[in-house]
């Protein structure tokens, strides 16, 4: 049995160990978006553009895209 886990963060082919979360993924290929993802700017989907949680855990194989928020800035009032 392999230690890592091949995943795939933006098309980006990257090796992650067992156990390790969406974030751990997007963290190790770029550390700025990861900090998008933490501060609520960015988000991170799955490869169905459904929302994946930063603490997801993965599984080979794992396709995942960090898109913008796709929170709506709430109107002052």
């Amino acid at each position: 049995m392999s230690d890592s886990l091949r995943v795939y963060v933006n098309a980006k082919p990257v090796d992650v160990p067992h156990g390790a979360t969406a974030i751990d993924a997007v963290r190790s290929v770029d550390p700025a978006l990861a900090a998008g993802v933490m501060d609520g700017t960015r988000s991170i989907a799955d490869s169905r553009g459904l929302f994946a949680p930063p603490n997801a855990p993965l599984h080979g194989g794992a396709i995942l895209r960090v898109i913008g928020s796709r929170t709506t800035p709430v109107a002052a009032g």
